[in-house]
């Protein structure tokens, strides 16, 4: 009898050991590359590859979308991007609400951080282009070839 109740104990614990080892905190990057235009209406659609800290990659599609104050077209070649507060690479999927500043004349520059619920995402990159205003809408970043809509969060 005390070898099943041990065993049963050493399951029990391997099971929550297991469990706490796949709830660990990861932080993916993503290279991305970008390029869109706006009048009034901002739109962008790109491609990208995340890495992440535990070995995952993924290639994903990205476009965003949104109003404000913009003019011009842009192309952000080499974009860099940062997540955290992550547990899967999937995590990374989804549409994220995004305010941003953006100018240029020849060559563009672009820095945003946006939110997913409890995940953040920055990003950075430079380009060429020309543009000038401020916008604001969503990022979205969705597996190749998926309905982009569907992973809205």
């Amino acid at each position: 009898m005390r070898i099943v109740t041990k065993m049963a104990l050493l399951g029990a614990v391997a099971l929550l050991w297991s469990g706490a080892a796949s709830a660990r905190e990861i932080t993916c990057d993503m290279d991305f590359d970008l390029s869109g235009w706006s009048a009034f209406y901002k739109t962008a659609s790109g491609h990208g590859m995340v890495s992440c800290s535990n070995g995952a990659k993924m290639k994903v599609d990205i476009r965003t979308k949104g109003g404000g104050i913009t003019f011009g077209k842009s192309e952000i070649k080499n974009g860099r991007g940062r997540f955290s507060h992550l547990y899967a690479i999937e995590d990374v999927l989804g549409s994220y609400a995004t305010a941003g500043a953006h100018a240029g004349a020849v060559d563009s520059a672009e820095a945003q951080a946006m939110t997913k619920g409890p995940v953040s995402l920055a990003i950075s990159g430079r380009g060429k282009g020309w543009d000038l205003g401020f916008a604001f809408g969503s990022f979205t970043i969705s597996r190749p070839g998926a309905n982009a809509d569907a992973d809205e969060e």
